[in-house]
């Protein structure tokens, strides 16, 4: 484990305690499948924000973590709607780390939501809260 710890710290140039309060911890890799289940059961044609999953998954200052998660979540085999997921204002922030930069905007669209200058049009009306549908 010495080793690991070693090559991570080597290679990717962080400090250990960095790597370990990164997306490498196994708390992390747990908080990511996390991520993904919430993000599974927004339904089509609606929307939620990084930090309404990172509230209610417990972690309200992790927005950014959820961010992470979701960027990861395109190597998987399983398909995750990383595409409902916004900022808190609406705007396709997560739509550079998408094959194509068009593409959330597409998959959005496709479910019928409007999309102008990168922001979903009348964001409240289609926002998803997990806190509030998922019953907590």
């Amino acid at each position: 484990m010495q080793i690991y710890k070693m090559m991570l710290t080597y290679f990717c140039n962080y400090k250990i305690y960095k790597i370990q309060k990164l997306c490498l911890s196994m708390e992390s890799i747990s908080f990511f499948e996390s991520v993904y289940e919430v993000v599974k059961l927004i339904p089509k044609g609606r929307a939620t924000s990084y930090g309404a999953i990172a509230k209610y998954l417990g972690t309200a200052k992790s927005s950014r973590m959820v961010g992470w998660a979701l960027n990861q979540s395109h190597f998987l085999t399983e398909k995750i709607p990383a595409h409902r997921v916004v900022n808190r204002n609406g705007m396709l922030t997560g739509k550079a780390h998408f094959a194509n930069p068009e593409q959330m905007k597409i998959l959005l669209e496709n479910e019928g939501l409007i999309i102008k200058n990168d922001t979903i049009q009348n964001f409240k009306n289609v926002f998803w809260d997990p806190s509030i549908e998922l019953d907590v």
